[in-house]
């Protein structure tokens, strides 16, 4: 993405923002709230139009009317609220607007059963998904998106409904998926995590770029600091003000209940 602005009306969500992400690897995008992320994703997914700038797919240039066009250029996107219908089975959800690719019966659940087992998805084709847990939604629609043929994808803060065990299984599967060749975007507010998993991470402020940096080149606090743009403050040091000088005691204390107070609160 190079020069990419986008304007609203009164403010600047994106200003000049450009950066470079390698195939095969995981690439943290990080930054405050506000700092522009999302709309810089939801640019590189066809939702949104840049103003300004260039968006270039293995070197060449393409322009991202739709999401239709994001995933005939490879890109897929994994928002952070599933769009998954409860009622139909997984192989019906994955399918839905992409039937002319596999059909709809066996020849699309051997498919789903491919990406499944190739990836370590772990997903039944049959399953319906108003049984299935938050872990495995989350696969199938990282399933539908590969399914479509994806070779970038874009998580949406992908670790804020999972619990820690879901996680790493989470981090598992994209180590999978880098072994493949395909490409991570990993949009997230826990530090300690994108260093975990990420290759490279790049830091927004205030809708542009700072920096993109060496995960082993940084702590959790310097990049916050990136991101905020100035230290962070220390942890006090002062003495404690708490201290055992008696300020109040009561002794022996006995409240009475008035009989016409007594009565109307059985009454009630």
């Amino acid at each position: 993405m190079e020069g990419i602005t986008k304007r609203f009306p009164g403010v600047v969500a994106n200003k000049d923002i450009t950066f470079s992400v390698r195939r095969g690897t995981v690439h943290a995008i990080v930054g405050e709230n506000g700092a522009g992320k999302s709309t810089l994703m939801k640019i590189l997914y066809g939702v949104q139009r840049p103003d300004e700038g260039t968006i270039k797919v293995d070197g060449k240039a393409v322009n991202l009317h739709s999401p239709s066009d994001a995933i005939a250029a490879g890109i897929g996107m994994v928002f952070q609220h599933f769009m998954l219908a409860d009622n139909l089975t997984v192989v019906e959800n994955v399918v839905l607007g992409a039937e002319k690719l596999h059909g709809i019966g066996d020849a699309a659940r051997a498919e789903i059963r491919r990406i499944s087992d190739a990836y370590k998805l772990d997903i039944d084709p049959d399953a319906l998904v108003a049984d299935l847990g938050v872990g495995a939604r989350q696969r199938i629609e990282i399933l539908k998106v590969l399914y479509r043929g994806a070779k970038t994808l874009i998580l949406d803060e992908p670790t804020a409904v999972l619990v820690p065990q879901e996680v790493d299984e989470l981090f598992d599967q994209l180590a999978e998926l880098k072994d493949e060749g395909l490409t991570v975007l990993f949009i997230s507010h826990k530090l300690d995590e994108v260093l975990k998993v990420a290759d490279s991470i790049t830091v927004i402020r205030r809708g542009t770029t700072i920096d993109t940096v060496d995960p082993k080149s940084v702590n959790a606090r310097q990049l916050a600091e990136l991101m905020v743009g100035s230290e962070l403050p220390s942890p006090t040091t002062e003495e404690s003000t708490v201290t055992d000088r008696v300020l109040l005691k009561v002794d022996d204390l006995v409240l009475g209940v008035a009989p016409a107070a007594r009565c109307s609160t059985a009454s009630r």
